[in-house]
């Protein structure tokens, strides 16, 4: 089971156990968060759009950390004027451990969320047919000329 959830102005696919980045919530590091702007859920068999979101459904998240992303760098310049501006931005984030996904109450992030193991079938390959193997070739003859002759 999956779900699309809207927070920070973004989209986010989350499964159950899935560990994502957000943008920043003002929440403490190990608290649970219930994300309820569910747009869509899914699974193998069925899918849900909302319109806008899915009522009653629910995505419930512990707070890990609150990180920050990699440095960007703004760099302004006007030529032919000696105007430069450099200055560098790291956004703030809230890193989250997707617990459960409910519907109604009811968690339904254990049906399908993991996929089935694949069967292995022992392949056999036949055996490569023996090519000849061409003789080694010998060492070209020195090519004598008229001054060694001599």
């Amino acid at each position: 089971m999956f779900a699309i959830v809207r927070t920070g102005g973004k989209q986010i696919k989350v499964q159950k156990n899935d560990v994502v980045s957000v943008e920043k919530l003002d929440t403490e590091v190990g608290k649970e968060i219930i994300l309820d702007q569910i747009l869509m859920l899914g699974d193998d068999s069925k899918t849900t759009i909302g319109q806008p979101f899915v009522e009653k459904a629910e995505v419930i998240a512990t707070v890990e950390d609150h990180t920050r992303t990699k440095k960007v760098i703004v760099f302004k310049k006007k030529r032919r004027q000696n105007y430069r501006r450099k200055k560098g931005h790291r956004q703030h984030q809230t890193v989250l451990k997707i617990t459960d996904i409910l519907v109604g109450g009811k968690s339904v992030a254990g049906a399908g969320s993991t996929p089935a193991p694949k069967k292995t079938e022992d392949k056999k390959v036949a055996p490569k047919a023996e090519t000849p193997k061409t003789e080694a070739k010998k060492p070209a003859e020195k090519k004598t000329t008229a001054a060694d002759k001599k």
